[in-house]
């Protein structure tokens, strides 16, 4: 038996809970819901166990265990409802009560209150009796010690670090390295052979749970985040430990070209067969890949995109496997077969997976399992067409037999050959949609998670950045180049870290690489940005003569080396660059390094090469990541050491970033704390909700950990749905509309009565980017206290400040609005004061000086002034 690790308790309202801590726990056990708190099941995961407490109130148990729930916890002497099976019940009771309780009343599993000392004797005793053995047993109180006897742990205590310590503590090796054999699976059983056999640590099981990612340890090369550098990632679904607490199992669902190095499904696919999955797997990957590339008027194509021809097609195949005789199994299999086919069409056009179906089918057998059955009758409508096709009239039988007892007829019932006209709503696809609530009506407690963030663990990410920083440090370029090859995967040796200028000429990079109309964009995107950069620059001091004879002044001088990060690798970003390199350059600023990942023959991506040529860049650093920030803090002697560092990246970069500017050997600063991109958009009657709905998106489709808010000013129910079906409508046209599945689903729609309660509201949050579609748009500019950048009236979409508009796309996040403006031409400058006194001036100050200096006791700085003051006497 494998117990699981604790038992959360979800024990406060949906809107409290952290999203990304509930996804952890689900990841490595059940999870326990208070049934006053049921509506958190809807932003579970669909792979996730949960029990639901419904304390002395069992009526609705049977309902609850249908709708999803694998076991109910009922209170001692609790009556269950009819129908309900004790081997789905979970009875809280306390030790002396459990040990009384004849064998006829068997549950599933105990509760146990009250139960700090109970030894294992008594542990073993209660398990003999539960009706799975060796069955589950719980302890309520928080204290026990047994890992037999998980404890349960109200939700409210625990973080992403405390659970995988939890799950963690238990695991032994006898391995020399202390390792833990892992087999790698596909989540749903979509394939009958393992993905893999690797290996796993502490630490990467810990940053598995937390992050929700394929992470394992190499034998030769550390921690192996899948797919950091290829692009083929996973997502656990579920992490479990065998029975002796020495071996472990992920299930996940990988992406991109596959587990294996060599490009298969898994290490132990067929390479020479070409077969990896078969039967319905096989199935499912193959419409998956039709749907996204089935060319147009095609077969394929026609079928995912005209559902009366679906519809027809699945009863026909229905129709001829009823028709299939008995007789000829290999036809019955047949046609079934064709059916399944039409049948997958159908489910992966509306994103249902195989591993959906069979959750529903074990529903089906659970219900099954604990008696409970259906009425065999067919539908009225079914019956009736039947009736006509067959030219006889039938009608309901009443006392139809429960399936099971006799053996139905089906030889004079063939199925007819189209649905119903109109699809039910059942088979449509889930709508995208928003979480809404009114301002007016929350409490201070739902408004203040109305503007909660979902929580950044930056400690922990700054001790997985150490070693990798540290080492950098020590050992400058040859750290470097090591990192840069495990991380990003090349596939030659670089001969150098720094790439220098030029970096584009006609020559080095022709014209069906980096075409025309591309640089003609990049140009103009320039040039709009450096004109209102240096708009924003300081051309002369700032001087005030504050008494006669004391004048103040400030000025502004460039700091002198600054590092530029652009993600890269894969992607393409000549936008970061951009909106990096041009206030570097209108500031001044002698030394630029740009850091970004190189590609795997090493190059740098054509687009950036040109950027940097554009904005005057030193020299390219070819590395990312946490090494990049490193060799730009520490210096290498490649790489100039640099005084500030700039720029966006993933939680290894931002990690980096506020390790090296806390380190005074290092003496960096950063631009300014980073989290998800977000926006909010607030609209009134006057907005257009296509527009509306494009805003929303264009920030969602950035991750899955993105936060969109729309905040409606006195619109009706009317348009509120009419923007809601323009998210969903947009959506399914975008390419990364399962990413922006998983952000909308964590969004909201904050209904507010006026512009003054929307305006203050926005303030509270201090979005990063701030879109205003109302009547009077520019008015309502005055009112904004904090925003990194706000986008003024309907046609003024996010996109363009992010490219070419002039203003700079690199904008505080996660509230920090309220104390960071976004990096502009002034953030790569310092301002450096200076006074300067005439004889009277001192003769007028000095005196002052002297009192307050005199007063603190320091009379050092009294003496200063004394000494001047005796000399013009």
């Amino acid at each position: 038996m494998v117990y699981p690790a604790l038992l959360p308790l979800l024990n406060r309202p949906v809107a409290q809970v952290d999203t990304d801590l509930l996804a952890a726990c689900v990841r490595v056990g059940p999870v326990l819901v208070l049934a006053e708190h049921a509506q958190v099941i809807a932003d579970l995961p669909a792979t996730a166990e949960y029990y639901i407490d419904v304390g002395s109130d069992a009526s609705n148990a049977g309902q609850l265990l249908a709708q999803g729930a694998s076991k109910v916890v009922i209170d001692s002497d609790t009556h269950l409802p009819e129908g309900v099976g004790r081997e789905r019940v979970i009875l809280r009771t306390t030790v002396d009560q459990a040990q009384g309780r004849p064998t006829h009343h068997k549950f599933a599993g105990l509760i146990l209150t009250g139960s700090d000392n109970i030894d294992a004797a008594t542990i073993k005793h209660l398990r003999a009796n539960l009706l799975e053995s060796p069955g589950l047993i719980f302890s309520e109180s928080g204290a026990s010690t047994s890992p037999e006897m998980p404890k349960i742990v109200a939700i409210s205590k625990l973080s992403k670090a405390s659970l995988a310590f939890a799950f963690t503590s238990t695991l032994t090796s006898d391995r020399p390295d202390g390792l833990f054999p892992t087999v790698v699976c596909a989540a749903g059983g979509t394939s009958s052979l393992p993905l893999g056999l690797v290996y796993s640590s502490v630490e990467s099981v810990t940053e598995s749970i937390v992050t929700g990612r394929g992470v394992y340890q190499s034998r030769k090369h550390g921690l192996w985040r899948k797919g950091e550098t290829s692009g083929s990632t996973q997502r656990v679904v579920r992490l479990r430990k065998d029975c002796d607490d020495d071996a472990l199992v992920f299930e996940v669902e990988q992406s991109g070209t596959g587990f294996c190095h060599l490009e298969t499904e898994g290490c132990f696919s067929d390479v020479t067969s070409g077969a990896e999955k078969k039967g319905i797997a096989a199935l499912e990957e193959t419409l998956k890949s039709r749907l996204a590339s089935a060319p147009e008027g095609s077969y394929t194509a026609r079928l995912f995109n005209d559902p009366k021809l679906l519809q027809q097609k699945i009863m026909e195949e229905a129709e001829e496997l009823v028709d299939a005789e008995d007789s000829d199994p290999r036809h019955v299999a047949f046609e079934a077969a064709d059916l399944l086919y039409f049948t997958m069409v159908r489910c992966i056009k509306a994103g249902v997976s195989w591993a959906d179906v069979e959750r529903s089918l074990d529903e089906k057998a659970a219900k099954g399992k604990k008696g409970e059955r259906r009425q065999g009758d067919a539908k009225q409508k079914w019956v009736e067409k039947l009736a006509d096709k067959n030219g006889s009239a039938a009608t309901p039988t009443p006392d139809a037999k429960i399936p099971g007892q006799a053996k139905e007829s089906t030889a004079d019932a063939p199925v007819p050959k189209t649905f119903p006209s109109e699809p039910t709503a059942a088979e449509e696809d889930a709508p995208i949609r928003m979480r809404t609530s009114s301002l007016g009506s929350c409490s201070v407690e739902e408004k203040a998670a109305l503007l909660k963030r979902p929580v950044m663990d930056s400690s922990a990410m700054i001790e997985r950045v150490k070693p990798i920083v540290n080492k950098v440090r020590d050992e400058g370029d040859a750290a470097v180049t090591g990192f840069t090859q495990q991380f990003d995967r090349l596939q030659v040796q670089l001969d150098s870290n720094i790439m220098r200028p030029p970096f584009y000429t006609p020559e080095s990079i022709p014209e069906d690489v980096l075409p025309k109309n591309v640089r003609d964009a990049i140009d103009s995107a320039y040039a709009n940005l450096k004109a209102f950069h240096v708009g924003q620059a300081e051309t002369k001091p700032l001087v005030v003569e504050t008494m006669p004879g004391v004048v103040c002044t400030r000025f502004a001088r460039p700091i002198d080396r600054v590092g530029i990060y652009v993600p890269g690798g894969t992607a393409i970003l000549p936008s970061t660059a951009l909106h990096l390199g041009v206030p570097a350059q209108v500031a001044g600023c002698g030394t630029i390094v740009l850091a970004t990942p190189p590609r795997q023959d090493g190059s740098i991506s054509p687009e950036v090469l040109y950027v940097a040529q554009l904005v005057g860049v030193t020299c390219i650093l070819k590395a990312g990541g946490a090494q990049a920030v490193a060799a730009m803090a520490y210096g290498t002697e490649e790489c100039p050491k640099v005084d500030k560092i700039f720029g966006p990246g993933n939680q290894w970069v931002t990690a980096a970033k506020m390790l090296v500017q806390n380190d005074t050997n290092a003496l960096v600063g950063i631009d300014m704390p980073a989290g998800p991109s977000e926006v909010m958009v607030i609209a009134d009657k006057t907005a257009n909700p296509v527009f509306v709905a494009s805003d929303l998106l264009s920030q969602a489709e950035h991750g899955i950990d993105s936060q969109v808010v729309l905040v409606a000013i006195d619109l009706d129910a009317a348009m509120l749905e009419e923007i809601e079906v323009e998210v969903d409508r947009q959506a399914r046209a975008l390419p990364r509309v399962d990413i922006i599945k998983q952000a909308i689903k964590k969004s909201l729609i904050v209904k507010t009565k006026a512009l003054e309660e929307a305006m203050a509201f926005s303030n509270e949050y201090a979005p990063e980017h701030l879109i205003l579609h109302l009547a009077d748009s520019p008015g309502a500019v005055k009112m904004v206290n904090n925003a990194g950048s706000v986008f003024v009236g309907a046609f003024s979409p996010e996109s363009c400040g992010d490219y070419a508009s002039g203003t700079n796309h690199t904008l505080p996040t996660y509230g920090y609005a309220r104390q960071f403006s976004g990096v502009n031409t002034l953030s790569f400058q310092k301002h450096i004061t200076s006074q300067e006194l005439t004889q009277g001036g001192l003769r007028r100050l000095g005196p002052i000086v002297v009192t307050l200096a005199e007063r603190e006791g320091l009379e050092a700085h009294a003496n200063a002034v004394r000494v001047r003051l005796a000399e013009l006497k």
